[in-house]
This record gives structure tokens, sequence and C-alpha cells, in this order.
């Protein structure tokens, strides 16, 4: 009688590593965050930034394979910081933010480069349209803030961002420059 309690406590001792070894959420600190954007206009570099996003991240250094990144961009708080572009970006050419609301990028695989370099696999949604990408990400550690900062290239017209007459691209070029830095609470960096 006592051998299913001995078993029942050993897979309950062999468990608990197994359980603690899960990795932890972090919490994005919105004010100390930043996503930038910044494509060329006529050759002239134009930079803007989206005013709100949220991110989901599962991280742990020790086992970077078994984390996931989740990030959501609201369209509708793109900005140019020139009201006339604002008032532009979240209309139907662009951003269509009525119609889509949210870009989003899921993460589908995470591999450690090593010093703190990762590359974050995963599918960029915009407007509807979905790619895949990679993105390489630095995390750092600053007191109890994890920084993770990173950019990479996508190609607009690949999201039927800046459609109709917006797409010839002697007005504004395919490639648009992202660069993130994202603060999180629980993050531990390497």
């Amino acid at each position: 009688m006592k051998t299913p309690w001995l078993i029942w406590t050993l897979a309950g001792l062999l468990a608990a590593p197994l359980a603690q070894a899960q990795p932890a959420a972090a919490r994005l600190l919105p004010a100390q965050s930043e996503i930038v954007f910044v494509s060329k206009q006529m050759g002239v570099p134009v930079e803007g930034e989206f005013k709100r996003f949220d991110a989901q991240i599962v991280f742990d250094p020790g086992s970077p394979q078994a984390g996931s990144v989740a990030l959501t961009i609201d369209t509708g708080s793109a900005t140019l910081g020139i009201a006339e572009t604002d008032a532009e970006l979240p209309k139907a050419e662009w951003f269509a933010a009525a119609k889509f609301p949210q870009a989003r990028f899921q993460s589908t695989a995470i591999k450690p480069l090593g010093s703190g370099k990762y590359e974050v696999a995963g599918r960029l949604t915009i407007k509807g349209h979905s790619r895949d990408l990679v993105v390489p990400i630095s995390l750092a550690q600053t007191g109890s803030t994890g920084i993770a900062t990173g950019s990479f290239t996508l190609e607009r017209l690949a999201f039927k961002i800046g459609d109709g007459e917006w797409a010839d691209t002697s007005l504004v070029a395919d490639d648009v420059q992202v660069r993130f830095k994202l603060a999180l609470a629980g993050l531990a960096a390497p």
C-alpha cells in the first residue's frame, strides 16, 4: 500500500524542478519603450513612431528556445509629428486602422547567438498581410529592467502600406527601417 504513495511523492519531486524551469513572463514598461520607423520620401529620411503597443514576452536566458514573443501595435497610433500627415496614416492607403487596428508579430523560434544577442523568428502581420521575419535582438539589464533592442528592414509594399498612388517608390521608398527598444520588468537578461 505504501508503494503508490512513494511513486506519487517521487513523481512530485521530479516534476517540481520542471515547473520551476518554466520561463517567466516579462511586463512591458511603455513609458520607457519605443518603436520607431524610418522611411525615405523623395530620398529624404523621415522618422515616425507608434505611440501605443504591447508585448507579451516569456524568456529565460538559460533556455531561450522555450521563450516566446507576441507584439501588438496600434496602427492608429502611427505619427510623423505633422498633423496633416498624421491624419493620412490611419486611412486605407496607409495603415487602414479602422479595418486593421493592430499589427502583430508572433515568434516561432528564438535562437541564442551569444553575448546577449538572439535571433527571433516569427510572423509579422500588417493590414491582413503576413510575412516571415527574423529579427536580431540584443538584451541587456539596467538595474531591475531588461532592455531588448533591435532593428530590421521591411518592404512596405509587401503589406500594402502606401497603396494606390503611394505605391510609387520614387515618392516613398519601399524599404522601411524599424527600430525598437522594449523596457521590460521581470525579464532575466544575461
